[in-house]
């Protein structure tokens, strides 16, 4: 009502007289009614729609692209030769870089003593350009005099599909720490991994910088040791249809369900899935049967998860024939603090709640067998376990609210309807419809107010 008033006040009509209160302008009662149509699309259900699956606007008519889509707004920065002339990123940021062929490009970092930093690296290589298993890019992250503090790669693998392909490094502070613990100045440094053989053309790069902040108080040392590694059944039902991004930045928003895509040969698409604290991931990906079942492209389907800060957990490949594949990801633990403790690398990339990433991409050279397609894609997406509250950090991440689960994420993440949310889930989606149901009341009793006063003046 705030706003309506403000825009009535703007308008200058209609002052009251002593007859009764002034008549409502056109522009007053549009601006109730546009109010209350936003109100009403603040809903969950309105949510939905809004980013719901293809065919529901113009937008989802072209479909996604092959190629990467990068995050709108983000800083252009040239990777220097040396770390002399490194620039500065800022977490919390997103930036746009280039890598050539030979070389190492480097970034600075300006870090305290008390926050754990991370840095993702996405390289997107020309979609004609002929790649090799060992391909890809690796990311190291460095102290002032020259120390590591982590070396992470990724690679394009057996497929040998030109996709976009993201490693990670990181700066940990903590208990048991001996090196790379002092605040000051840190080096991101970022290359590919076979350049004799990779193809001559600058690949693309996105780059994103998170800090987490430490606990209030100290918690557990060791990551744990039991949990429940059993598979559940895959979902079953009529899966909804929900069309994948083409990028991390425009990752669709998905829950616990069956849903439904289309996908080409060459093409890498995005999901974003809310994961609170307690909570398991299991997900399969299955890839229709082709009309020409002759030939065999080698982990032509490929299934990842990465998680808040889009460092890859796990991933799972098959290869096509042209009948129906599915794949798979392996039994991974709940969502937990201590889990950065973890030897292997799959449970520590699990330490922090918030929005994880399904990544599917189907090789280039299915084509060759089996055509362009699209080829059906059916992701069975299940959140096991239990949402817990978080560790108690002692401030804020950057960017903001990183490390946990909102109710507005969990309303942008629609479920299949079939347990796809804890108590929790329900209760926060309630009590956002009931606001917005009351809201949108008062702005219609309002409108019918002006109108009744209307038709006395009249």
């Amino acid at each position: 009502m705030g706003r309506w008033c403000t825009a009535r006040r703007r308008a200058g009509t209609g002052r009251a007289g002593p007859k009764g209160p002034a008549l409502p302008t056109a522009f007053t009662r549009t601006a109730v009614v546009a109010a209350v149509l936003a109100t009403t699309a603040a809903l969950p259900g309105a949510t939905v729609l809004a980013a719901g699956p293809a065919g529901t606007g113009a937008a989802d008519a072209a479909g996604p692209s092959a190629g990467y889509d990068f995050a709108d707004g983000a800083v252009p920065v040239a990777g220097a030769s040396d770390t002399a002339g490194a620039e500065t990123l800022a977490a919390g940021s997103v930036y746009r870089s280039s890598l050539p062929r030979n070389g190492t490009r480097y970034y600075r970092l300006d870090l305290d003593a008390a926050s754990d930093a991370y840095v993702s690296v996405t390289a997107v290589p020309g979609l004609g350009g002929e790649v090799t298993a060992v391909d890809g890019i690796r990311v190291s992250v460095r102290d002032a005099d020259g120390g590591s503090c982590s070396v992470h790669s990724a690679t394009f693998g057996a497929a040998r599909s030109p996709r976009p392909v993201t490693a990670w490094g990181m700066r940990e502070t903590g208990p048991g720490g001996t090196r790379c613990q002092d605040p000051g100045t840190y080096y991101v440094g970022v290359e590919r991994t076979r350049p004799q053989d990779s193809p001559p053309d600058d690949w693309d790069l996105e780059l994103t910088v998170a800090t987490e902040p430490g606990l209030r108080q100290a918690g557990a040392t060791k990551a744990p040791e039991t949990w429940d590694s059993a598979s559940p059944e895959p979902l079953d039902g009529e899966p909804e249809r929900r069309a994948g991004g083409s990028g991390f930045a425009h990752a669709t928003p998905l829950g616990q369900g069956v849903w439904r895509d289309d996908i080409r040969p060459g093409q890498t698409l995005y999901y974003r899935v809310p994961v609170d604290w307690g909570r398991q991931v299991y997900a399969t990906a299955e890839l229709a049967g082709s009309a020409d079942a002759s030939g065999y492209a080698t982990g032509a389907l490929r299934l990842a998860l990465h998680n808040p800060v889009r460092g890859e957990v796990v991933d799972a490949a098959k290869g096509y024939t042209g009948r129906r594949t599915t794949v798979g990801l392996a039994p991974l633990p709940p969502v937990a603090y201590p889990n950065r403790y973890a030897t292997a690398g799959r449970v520590a990339a699990l330490r922090f709640a918030g929005d994880y990433y399904l990544v599917v991409h189907l090789a280039a050279q299915a084509a060759d067998d089996f055509g362009q397609g699209p080829f059906g894609l059916t992701l069975r997406l299940r959140l096991g376990g239990a949402a817990r509250s978080g560790p108690g950090y002692a401030g804020e991440s950057r960017p903001q609210g990183l490390f946990e689960v909102s109710a507005r994420d969990r309303i942008a993440a629609p479920g299949s309807g079939s347990g796809s949310g804890t108590a929790g889930d329900d209760t926060a989606m309630k009590a956002v419809a009931v606001g917005g149901i009351g809201t949108g009341s008062l702005l219609l009793v309002g409108l019918a107010v002006w109108t009744a006063a209307t038709r006395r003046r009249t």
